[in-house]
This record gives C-alpha cells, structure tokens and sequence, in this order.
C-alpha cells in the first residue's frame, strides 16, 4: 500500500494554518476534483477522497492535536485508509454538505451529485471515549485487547429505521423524500433560493406512520458490545487511538460515531519510562562497587546481566542498547539506562566499623584530584 501523504500537504496549507485556511483550501480541492467535474477520472476521485480525509482530521481540533504529535499512527482507523477508503461518495457529501451550503454537488449545472437526493440529511451517531491500561510490556510489542463497550446500536427489530417491523414508513410529503425544501423570495437584486432541512421529517425523507415498540421510533437502543483494539508499540501516555464506526449507532440509520481509546500506562515497580528510554535505579553494595562482579538487572523483557567494572563510582550510567520502546512510527528503538547508586549502610556492628575505619585510613580510599573534578562537572551541568 502506498505511503499516505502529509494531510497538511495534501490541503496545501501550513502547520499553523487557521480553521478557516484549512476550510477554504479543502472547499477550493473538493472543487477541483468533484466527480461532476472529472466524469470517470479515478485519480481525481481518489484525490477528492484524500482531500476529505485530510480536512475530516484537520478540521477537528483534537484530531489535528493528535495528529500533529503522533502523525498517521495517532489515527487509527483514519490513517489506515479510515475516512477515504472506508467511507463511501454520499458520507462524504453528507458530512461535508454544510461547506457549499447544502447540497454539496449543487455547483451550478454539474451533474449526477447535484441531484435532491443529495440534500437528504444524515444522522451521525456521537463519538465514546473509553480508557485502557497498558503495561509496558504491552507497549513493546504491541497488544490486542477486548473492550467491553455500553454504546447504542441499531434496533435489530426494526433494523434502525425505527418504524414497527421496518415497514411502517412513508414518503415525506412536505419535501417529497428529498429531505430538504427549496424557497423561492423576491428581493430587490432579483429571486434568491434558498435550501434547508426539511422541517417535517427533519431531513430523513421518510415519516413514521408507526413507531418501533422496542426503540420507540429512535431506529438505537442501549446494549453492550465486545470490541477487539489492536493497540500498536509504542504508544504513549494520553495517546488517542480512533476507530471509524465503532462509536454510538445514529439513530434511524446513518454513519456510526468513532470510539476514542486513550492510553493510560500502568507504572512499573521497577522501571520508569523516558519518552522511548527505559531507567532503572540499580542500587550496589560498596564491596560490589569496588571490587566488581557480574549483577542482573531488570528489563521489560526480563532480566539482563551487566559487568560491574571495579573502582565504578556512583552516578555513572550504563547503556543496554535496545531494551527501551520502540518509536510509535517505526523509528528505532530506546535504550534501558541503569543508574548506579552505592548503598551506604546505616547501621554497623562494632567489628564492620573497625574493619571500615582501618579502610579510611588507606591513602586508596582518599578521593583523587580527577574523581573529585569529575564529580564537580557533573553537578555543574546540571545547574548550566
């Protein structure tokens, strides 16, 4: 599959382009490749199709913010094709209609998407937002969960249309099923027509002459649903990942919501987490500091033994390449990083402290010029 363009460079605009910039780019692309226009040409379909994708992220404040830290990955369903390639030409026009001012194939004189049924309005159904914990054993590698879900869906009596049995429907007679009314007013510049919502049937194009029992006309009732989330590495601390659809049915018929997962991470007992960095605080004994030896370390994997070199002072940091988290858009891997401390102890039986005061009387346990500069940089940068 090829690589998906920056949404941004797909509208032409900048990073800190306004609503209104992205607005007027998106309306001037959909225009340029509107099917009316290019009857049969399939690259400008799939370029009116990007573009609606694009502006459908953009135009959506906590989209864009997601997308701006976390590119194409944060979307989920939509930066895997979720919007253009999942969504057919009527969502599209029927999302996107208020931009040309209802009917959005109404271009003056194009025709096919122009037509009354266009103006037929969609219910979409509201977005969830659930919570799901991660270990960071799960954000290496990548997890699968199943998410117990309260949402609406479709009324399986009447298959969502909300009408006893799915039959007791009839054609609108104030707007003829087109689900908008056109009003012709005189002025002084001439006739203006104007197009709105259908008023009796609130742009459905059907009325209910009998109700569903089981949603009472709604087309939704409340239920539970299980829902497989495939949660990709590296995903972070507040990250939202989206899934097109999966959100609250819309009633009598229509595109479904979204369900926002926000990633909570779980803290570790022994390891904290720096962006793509794993660290861990490895505590030695004084013996051990200054004799050396082989210690084993935690890892999210496991465990990992690490060399002890002898004389080793307390601060220094040993790298272990590769036993962080991977980057959520595929780009390396960090490094588990142990700090070292040296464990002073607090108390000391009468023979330990004979044994130690005879050691601090060894010109070797006296710091050195260079132990003592190096520990005076290192203070100094971290005050720089």
């Amino acid at each position: 599959m090829a690589e998906k363009r920056d949404y941004y460079e797909v509208l032409g605009v900048s990073k800190s382009a306004t609503a209104e910039e992205i607005k007027k780019s998106y309306r001037k692309k959909a225009l340029q490749y509107h099917p009316d226009k290019n009857h049969g040409d399939k690259a400008a379909e799939e370029k009116f199709k990007e573009a609606a994708e694009a502006y459908e992220v953009l135009s959506d404040e906590n989209k864009r913010a997601r997308y701006d830290q976390f590119g194409h990955a944060g979307m989920g369903g939509a930066a895997s094709g979720g919007f253009g390639g999942g969504m057919s030409m009527d969502d599209i026009f029927s999302q996107f209609g208020d931009i040309f001012g209802g009917h959005f194939g109404g271009f003056g004189g194009f025709g096919g998407f122009g037509s009354t049924q266009r103006g037929r309005r969609v219910n979409r159904g509201s977005d969830l937002r659930v919570k799901v914990k991660l270990t960071l054993k799960d954000i290496l590698n990548g997890v699968e969960k199943k998410l117990k879900v309260k949402k609406y869906v479709s009324c399986s009596h009447c298959e969502g249309n909300g009408s006893e049995n799915g039959t007791s429907q009839s054609t609108c007679s104030t707007c003829n099923g087109s689900g908008s009314v056109t009003r012709v007013t005189n002025t002084i510049l001439g006739q203006m027509q104007t197009t709105s919502t259908c008023p009796t049937c609130n742009g459905d194009g059907k009325t209910i002459t009998k109700k569903c029992p089981h949603c009472n006309g709604e087309g939704i009732v409340r239920d539970d649903e299980i829902i497989t989330v495939k949660i990709p590495a590296g995903v972070a601390e507040g990250m939202q990942l989206s899934m097109q659809g999966k959100g609250n049915a819309a009633r009598r018929g229509g595109i479904n919501g979204d369900l926002l997962i926000v990633v909570e991470e779980e803290e570790d007992p022994n390891l904290i987490r720096d962006e793509n960095d794993i660290i861990y605080n490895l505590f030695l004994t004084f013996p051990m500091a200054a004799l050396g030896g082989i210690v084993e370390v935690p890892t999210i994997e496991g465990v990992a033994k690490v060399k002890i070199e002898p004389g080793t002072q307390p601060g220094k940091v040993l790298r272990l390449r590769n036993k962080g988290l991977p980057s959520v858009n595929g780009y390396g891997k960090g490094d588990e990083l142990v700090n070292v401390n040296v464990y002073v102890p607090e108390k000391l039986s009468d023979s330990e402290k004979k044994m130690v005061e005879e050691m601090d009387k060894s010109p070797n346990f006296v710091p050195t010029p260079s132990a003592k500069k190096s520990v005076f940089n290192k203070f100094k940068k971290m005050f720089d």
